[in-house]
């Protein structure tokens, strides 16, 4: 029996959010940024498996996308930290349904 309430064609700003959502570790990132404002390490740490090279360029795609800010603090040494900015907040709800998702898995 066919659906009918799912179109068969995406909409292109919906195919773009699946493309940016399920790029590997995105959604990991974003799920600890919903905690709190981290500094790149602390990212790194929450997240072993995930290198120094693909974070950042996860970081860059997401600040790009006006999902994650970008901050840089003038201290010595200079610290930089990563928040979600009010369009990544609005994916919380999401994130969080994904997580009750997969805690129903078997």
């Amino acid at each position: 029996m066919e659906n009918t309430l799912i179109p068969t064609a995406l909409c292109p700003k919906v195919e773009h959010a699946f493309e940016i959502l399920g790029k590997k570790w995105t959604g990991l990132i974003l799920r600890h940024l919903l905690t709190k404002t981290c500094r790149f390490n602390e990212i790194q740490d929450a997240i072993p498996e995930l290198s120094g090279r693909m974070l950042t360029e996860r970081m860059k795609e997401l600040e790009a996308e006006g999902i994650v800010a970008r901050t840089v603090i003038p201290e010595r040494p200079i610290k930089i930290q990563y928040s979600l900015t009010d369009k990544g907040r609005q994916l919380e709800p999401v994130i969080r349904s994904i997580e009750e998702w997969a805690e129903l898995q078997d």
